[in-house]
């Protein structure tokens, strides 16, 4: 089963064609997931021209592969977020998180965009063999920002009958891109335009506009909103301050009924993580993910989908038949608030970075900060997701995530996965030493050899096969590049140098 989230069937924008020649706006979003469409749509209704721009088509990037949890509280427990930030950037960070969900509650209601939006309970439950305590901190750390919660015994999955639980009132999920696509229609009704296909291999700032440069064409804008997680427009600094991690989802049939609708995550870790979503006639899905993993450190997507497949149907054993299984990135940063606001030492480039596991929630609310700081406003959340901020008491993190880096570069020294191109399978992509080079090998279904350097055109780090999504992973920063070599996810936006047979 190929690698296809339960949303994709939802296209958005299909007619946006590529940027040609010169284009002029007040503000120039770069990324077409939620961050990106959530700018647009906060800047135009306050009167401004705004041109979207994505490498590949609309909102066809991670945001496609989330899992739609709304939960406004930290996805690595606002306990921990406590001891790295502090009480008062812990009561900003859950009130902002709060506010991105009230917001898109507000949208879908005003515009009329039907999207499976709801308010249900998120139940956090401990998780098997780990200890009770880990719900007693998180429960005096939700009080202590203020967001509702209550402590039970049990939740209703096979099993669980007996575990400790904080039930945390009114989070809520949608069908994330039935809602972009609303909030796109939206957009093109208040005169936004969108380019696709149309990567941005350059953005400056000179002479008081800042400039992106495709292929193609050039946009000069006032100011520029870089909405594609990890940042093409900086360069180390702030990626040396977050991790990409890829997570695993599969959908099963279930009848309707059999599972109380509810969103349900547990103290594991890696956690799993468990939700509903309407399905035709009496049948609903259920979403269960987890077994996540540094991007690039592991090749075993089908043990770690057997692993999720066992795990859900002991825990909840009316799951039917496997619908749709996917896996997604998302990019951790060392203290688990996105980097949101003007880029450091930037006077008109702002990002909108880090999505810490809360893509969706992140991608809203910054969306509505940005949008302030740009027109010269200033905001309460400014200082939680400030990238210049310098979380010192999250050091350890910073350490421990950066010593990918230098294991990663080390691997240049060691031998290939594969003697000679002779070894490699249709479909299979391996890394082959010649020399001094380590070179990425594909040999693709027809039998065609694919060739390119080894080497990610970010920084230089050392690219790692990814089977299941047929494509090459960097562990240092999370850009991934297609077979062909061409970059899909930033922040590499060059492809990789071919090399010859």
């Amino acid at each position: 089963m190929v690698s296809t989230s339960l949303w994709m069937e939802t296209e958005i924008l299909p007619e946006a064609g590529a940027l040609k020649g010169d284009a002029h706006c007040d503000v120039a979003v770069v990324g077409s997931g939620i961050a990106g469409l959530s700018s647009a749509y906060e800047l135009s209704k306050r009167g401004q021209s705004v041109i979207v721009i994505d490498r590949q088509g609309i909102a066809s990037g991670m945001t496609a592969r989330t899992s739609a949890h709304l939960a406004p509280l930290c996805d690595d427990l606002m306990s921990e977020f406590r001891k790295l930030r502090g009480a008062e950037n812990a009561k900003l960070f859950y009130e902002s998180q709060a506010a991105g969900v009230d917001r898109i509650e507000e949208i879908q209601a005003s515009e009329k965009i039907a999207c499976d939006f709801r308010r249900l309970d998120g139940y956090l439950f401990q998780g098997h063999g780990m200890p009770a305590d880990i719900i007693d901190q998180e429960l005096e750390a939700v009080q202590e920002v203020g967001a509702p919660v209550h402590r039970l015994v049990g939740v209703p999955l096979k099993g669980c009958e007996s575990r400790h639980v904080l039930r945390y009132p009114r989070q809520a999920t949608f069908h994330p891109l039935k809602y972009l696509a609303g909030v796109a229609a939206v957009c093109e009704a208040n005169g936004v335009r969108f380019f696709a296909n149309s990567p941005v291999e350059e953005v400056a700032e000179r002479d008081g506009a800042v400039t992106l440069r495709t292929a193609q064409g050039q946009i000069t804008a006032g100011h520029a909103v870089i909405a594609t997680n990890a940042s093409i427009a900086e360069r180390f600094q702030l990626h040396s301050k977050v991790a990409p991690y890829r997570t695993y989802v599969l959908a099963f049939a279930i009848a309707r009924g059999e599972l109380p609708d509810a969103l349900y995550w547990d103290t594991e870790d890696p956690y799993h993580y468990v939700r509903l979503q309407t399905g035709p006639d009496d049948h609903e899905f259920v979403l269960v993910g987890g077994e996540d993993h540094k991007s690039g450190e592991a090749n075993d997507a089908e043990e770690r989908f057997a692993r999720l497949e066992s795990w859900a149907r002991e825990l909840i054993p009316a799951v039917g038949s496997v619908t749709h299984r996917w896996s997604g990135q998302v990019l951790d940063t060392i203290d688990y608030a996105g980097f949101i606001g003007r880029e450091p030492g930037s006077e008109r480039i702002y990002l909108a970075m880090g999505d810490s596991g809360q893509g969706l929630t992140h991608g809203v609310m910054g969306a509505m900060l940005n949008s302030s700081l740009i027109l010269g406003e200033d905001h309460l959340w400014k200082s939680v997701y400030a990238p210049d901020r310098k979380p010192l008491a999250a050091a350890r993190n910073f350490l421990r995530e950066n010593m990918t880096i230098l294991q990663n570069l080390a691997e240049y020294v060691t031998p290939g996965e594969i003697a000679s191109l002779e070894e490699l399978k249709l479909g299979e992509g391996a890394i082959l030493r010649r020399g001094l080079e380590k070179i990425a090998a594909y040999r693709d279904k027809a039998g065609e050899l694919h060739l390119h350097s080894a080497s990610c055109t970010h920084i230089g780090c050392h690219l790692h096969w990814n089977s299941f999504e047929t494509c090459w992973d960097c562990p240092c920063h999370g850009s991934i590049f297609a077979p062909n070599g061409q970059p899909i996810n930033a922040p590499a936006v060059s492809a990789l140098r071919p090399v010859q047979r």
